[in-house]
């Protein structure tokens, strides 16, 4: 864990929009994936013809890019954070461990614009079972590298039926990028952090920001009834379930999801529950 952030500005960065748009919005992928997954996002009408210049930047070590020094998620927050200043981003949208630090950027007090939560995982026990057992085979010597290895050239045959066949090519291509090795250790850091809290509800609860967390009706990553309710109680928090889609949301249904953020962009973000 990192008390400030390290200097870092190796981000790879795509911008789309009007250069000239008063309102800027930072677009984290989620792990493995690159900006190309939010392609389809940002070529959605909803976005593609609002006022709206977004920023997406990939994780960094992500997708074979240069990794920070520190894989901590704190401190993945407090770059993603000092991006979001230097760039003026007023909203921030993640998904999956993009999410994860989306909500740390914002209970870590590094952002306090509303944020879009595409996907993300509260507790350990949410978790894909599959990731879960890679990160703990990841942790035994001797075995750990032979895992990622494996899952890093698997995962391309995996996702191959979750895609949509227009972007099959594309974004199994970007999958093939990844390091195993920065996987691995990237993996184990982020169950690390979801064990030092145990739950993730309270944090986002009590960082006051505005959140909307987007779940698509078959998403693999679970949510419990506990977590479920306490985001449903708390005021500074929108549920919002997409049909139709699994954990990569915003490449299954990238319009609805585009219609969410443009709102968010906007300031007409006030949903509560579902968008169909």
């Amino acid at each position: 864990m990192s008390s400030a952030p390290e200097k870092f500005d190796a981000w790879d960065i795509k911008e789309s929009g009007p250069a000239d748009a008063g309102t800027k919005v930072l677009l984290l992928p989620g792990g493995m994936c690159s900006t190309a997954f939010y392609d389809d996002l940002a070529a959605a009408p909803p976005l593609a013809s609002a006022p709206v210049r977004l920023v997406a930047a990939t994780v960094p070590g992500h997708a074979g890019t240069t990794p920070p020094r520190d894989l901590g998620m704190e401190n993945y927050a407090a770059l993603a954070g000092a991006l979001a200043a230097e760039r003026g981003c007023a909203v921030v949208v993640g998904h999956s461990i993009g999410a994860n630090i989306a909500l740390e950027m914002a209970a870590g007090g590094h952002f306090t614009g509303p944020v879009v939560l595409l996907s993300p995982a509260f507790s350990a026990s949410d978790e894909d079972k599959a990731l879960t057992i890679a990160n703990s085979l990841g942790r035994v010597p001797g075995i750990g590298a032979l895992t990622w290895s494996g899952l890093v050239k698997l995962t391309p045959r995996v996702m191959v039926s979750e895609l949509p066949p227009a972007r099959r090519e594309a974004l199994t291509a970007e999958f093939e990028k990844n390091d195993p090795e920065f996987c691995r250790q990237a993996i184990r850091h982020y169950f690390d952090y979801l064990d030092r809290y145990g739950s993730l509800v309270p944090r986002l609860r009590d960082s006051g920001v505005p959140a909307w967390v987007v779940r698509g009706d078959h998403d693999d990553v679970g949510l419990a009834e506990e977590e479920r309710a306490g985001l449903e109680a708390s005021p500074n928090v929108t549920m919002v379930a997409v049909a139709d889609a699994g954990h990569l949301v915003m490449v299954d249904q990238p319009v609805v999801v585009a219609e969410l953020v443009a709102r968010v962009a906007l300031g007409r973000g006030g949903l509560r529950s579902r968008l169909e």
